[in-house]
């Protein structure tokens, strides 16, 4: 591929909540994600994610300062569209705010945010993290209806759900499937794009099947957690990364 058309550098943004999970499933401050945070900056990665839930089942609320001030990577902060949320985030002005749905019951985010059945609720939500110069993503699914509510917020990011595609490529002739569901994410990817949008994508991305989402030249970041901090356990959080890092390098 030319220089002149090759895609730019795809971000990785790492997710180090469950670095947090283990901490509290025994409570203490070991292992503390803070060092989770250090060893991503050192190795290259492009962005922290963490969230900071309701229940506080993984990342709490001092957490936040801690990792702002280990590095220097930008903090994208996860967050439910509530006014507690709302008031954390606008006081630790992280890079960006990425609004998801959440329910107290799911062990992890169970599809995309319904924007555009929410949007008079996210509309001063959206508005007031912008405002505080917060950039603002919305964790959706990959569908022409929520990308336009996007557009209508005004958000400048979304985060496209690839928990169906995740899945599909785990089922046994699960091949067609597959096939359309990386089509529907590229569709939306490209869609974003040509109305203004940055597109960015997450949700059960593994070494098996992160290529051809990386493959996306309009994606510009991903951002992964679970299947990193699982596999850090068998080769350490360093090498987890960099072969992630080096599988979506070589996909572009």
């Amino acid at each position: 591929m030319s220089e002149l058309i090759r895609p730019a550098k795809l971000r990785l943004g790492v997710n180090i909540d469950h670095v947090a999970t283990i901490r509290n499933a025994r409570g203490g401050d070991h292992p503390d994600p803070v060092r989770a945070a250090e060893i991503v900056a050192a190795v290259g990665g492009d962005g922290i994610t963490a969230h900071l839930r309701e229940d506080r089942r993984h990342i709490r609320d001092d957490d936040l300062a801690r990792i702002q001030d280990a590095t220097g990577l930008p903090l994208n902060l996860e967050m439910a569209a509530t006014e507690e949320m709302l008031a954390i985030a606008l006081r630790h002005k992280p890079h960006a705010a990425c609004i998801v749905p959440e329910r107290r019951e799911e062990r992890t985010t169970e599809g995309g945010l319904d924007a555009a059945g929410m949007h008079n609720h996210l509309a001063p939500v959206v508005g007031r993290l912008l405002d505080a110069g917060i950039s603002v993503s919305l964790f959706i699914a990959p569908d022409a209806r929520q990308i336009e509510a996007a557009m209508r917020l005004g958000a400048p990011v979304v985060e496209l759900h690839t928990g169906e595609y995740a899945h599909a490529c785990l089922e046994e002739g699960g091949g067609e499937a597959r096939a359309v569901e990386l089509r529907r994410i590229a569709d939306m990817a490209a869609l974003a794009a040509k109305n203004g949008i940055e597109p960015h994508a997450g949700h059960g991305l593994t070494y098996e099947n992160v290529q051809p989402i990386a493959a996306i030249p309009q994606l510009a970041e991903l951002n992964i957690g679970h299947y990193l901090i699982g596999e850090a356990i068998f080769c350490g959080l360093e090498q987890s990364i960099r072969r992630m890092r080096q599988l979506m390098d070589d996909a572009r």
